[in-house]
């Protein structure tokens, strides 16, 4: 088998895609270059209109450093399902090793049951690496930390394929499995954990113009039912009061409703990236401090502005700012994230007796 295959769903999926090959031929002769078995990035194309368009643009990126990229319409309505496998049954086939960023992905399992690869590799996509990781060491099945424990309609439907999945994702006797990561993550038994220290992005850009004042970063945690929205928004006004920031830096997932208030409310700028922020700060300008709520970027920032003097604070959520629907694991997780966190990282606490108090960070 030959050639090396990447399926990306995200911007910052194929951002690591770029670092991990960045790692594979830093200062390379031409023949050793010539030897390497060529890299190939296949998009699984998401709907939304912010995931489009910049990976449309992390796209162009890839292509410059000279990798193959393909762009595959996956979810573009009835039927795509089927060609998509039909069209990449080959290229799976002939692959020698497998490049994913999205294990919990439905669409990559479905892949994975159908082709197994010799060589896996999994680059960060979020926080979810970590859960990844600590589930595939516990032989547990793969649920996403957000998600309720029990198992609704589609999830019945579909868990035959994430059960064969599950053991495609784990190391064997024929197959060999990587974590790609700038996270803090035990390597499960068999797996190799290989560092991610964003060289590709400190090398190819900056170091960026340092403005005034802070920048906010913005998470999706009230999309996805974790975070009362309402608390949200207040804790974002007093974060912008007490570090005088003037930038919001949106999630590509959050709601055009809940940005439109916080704008109104807070008087930030509000800033939908064209890029993965780790980009986006490495160009500049960047605030010398960057709040943000528990996220990878809190991992991932240090090591993209290492040296600039750029200072990345972190605030913890309060179990009080969690809806009732919200996961029983959900308050664990989000403190393992902002207490793994890099000792570069400040961390902020908003306690408040009562949601009208003013909160107080310490």
């Amino acid at each position: 088998m030959t050639g090396q295959l990447a399926f990306v769903e995200s911007p910052v999926q194929l951002l690591n895609v770029l670092e991990w090959a960045h790692t594979r031929t830093p200062g390379v002769s031409a023949t050793e270059a010539d030897a390497t078995p060529p890299l190939t990035v296949v998009v699984l194309s998401p709907t939304d209109p912010m995931s489009r368009g910049q990976l449309r643009r992390m796209a162009q990126l890839a292509r410059d450093q000279g990798l193959t990229v393909h762009w595959q319409e996956a979810r573009g309505g009835r039927g795509a399902l089927v060609r998509t496998l039909r069209e990449l049954a080959r290229p799976l086939r002939s692959a020698e090793r497998v490049i994913i960023g999205d294990p919990f992905s439905r669409y990559v399992q479905l892949l994975l049951t159908l082709f197994a690869p010799r060589h896996l590799t999994v680059v960060d996509d979020g926080t979810a690496t970590m859960e990844f990781a600590a589930q595939l060491g516990r032989g547990e099945r793969l649920v996403r930390w957000h998600r309720k424990g029990n198992l609704g309609p589609r999830e019945l439907v579909l868990a035959p394929v994430t059960t064969l999945a599950r053991r495609k994702l784990a190391p064997s006797r024929g197959r060999t499995v990587e974590i790609f990561t700038s996270l803090p993550v035990e390597a499960p038994p068999g797996v190799t954990v290989t560092e991610n220290t964003y060289a590709w992005t400190r090398d190819t850009f900056g170091p960026p113009l340092l403005t005034g004042g802070a920048d906010l970063v913005g998470t999706s945690l009230v999309e996805t039912g974790v975070v009362d929205a309402d608390h949200y928004a207040r804790v974002v006004s007093e974060l912008a009061r007490a570090h005088g920031a003037t930038r919001y830096f949106a999630h590509r997932r959050e709601s055009a409703e809940k940005l439109h208030r916080i704008a109104v409310e807070t008087g930030l700028q509000v800033v939908r990236p064209e890029l993965p922020l780790e980009l986006i700060a490495r160009r500049g300008p960047i605030g010398r401090t960057v709040v943000s709520f528990p996220s990878t970027v809190v991992h991932t920032l240090p090591l993209a502005l290492a040296g600039t003097g750029v200072k990345v604070a972190v605030i913890d959520i309060a179990p009080e700012w969690l809806r009732a629907t919200a996961s029983p694991r959900a308050q664990g997780f989000l403190s393992g994230i902002t207490g793994t966190a890099a000792h570069e990282v400040d961390r902020l606490t908003a306690r408040a007796a009562h949601p009208t108090d003013r909160l107080e960070f310490g």
